[in-house]
């Protein structure tokens, strides 16, 4: 019984904290830098293609084996709520020489886009590794970001309920 109430207890205090989180920085979360890139084929993308819509942002390399292991939980949320008009839109930098992100990402069963030669980008958005993924909601403003692979991770579908709200 007291496992229970504990349990109970630190499951509350865990939301309460997630919450205070995206409370405070929905108040001076910053907008998210605006940037152009090329596909894989050479066709620009730009973070403004997708000008009130909910974004998963996510920086990623062909190489990195904590990429491969969340991409499939980003899809599964992207699935999950696609009926909020939600989208993936990846950005592959720090490649090795001859990669073709988006023929691995077609290889792995995934159809989100990915533009390359991302390093401009990391800059600007301050990526120190990879994956790195932000959570930008319809009004174009950074709510979550997150490095971690953990697939279990329940602030991922937490950010992904936040950036959906109208």
């Amino acid at each position: 019984m007291k496992l229970s109430i504990l349990f109970k207890i630190a499951k509350i205090s865990f939301f309460i904290s997630l919450m205070s989180i995206f409370s405070a920085t929905s108040a001076n979360n910053p907008t998210a830098p605006a940037w152009q890139l090329k596909t894989q084929s050479g066709e620009n993308i730009s973070l403004s293609d997708y000008q009130g819509k909910p974004i998963i942002l996510h920086f990623w390399a062909t190489w990195c084996p904590y990429c491969k292991k969340l991409q499939p939980k980003l899809v599964a949320l992207e699935k999950k709520y696609k009926n909020s008009g939600i989208e993936i839109v990846s950005i592959s930098f720090n490649e090795d020489e001859g990669a073709l992100p988006q023929d691995e990402l077609q290889a792995r069963g995934y159809d989100f886009i990915t533009a390359v030669n991302g390093e401009p980008v990391v800059k600007l958005y301050g990526v120190r590794g990879t994956p790195t993924t932000f959570f930008i909601n319809r009004q174009g403003k950074a709510v979550y970001k997150s490095t971690s692979s953990d697939i279990d991770d329940p602030k991922l579908e937490l950010a992904v309920k936040e950036i959906i709200k109208p």
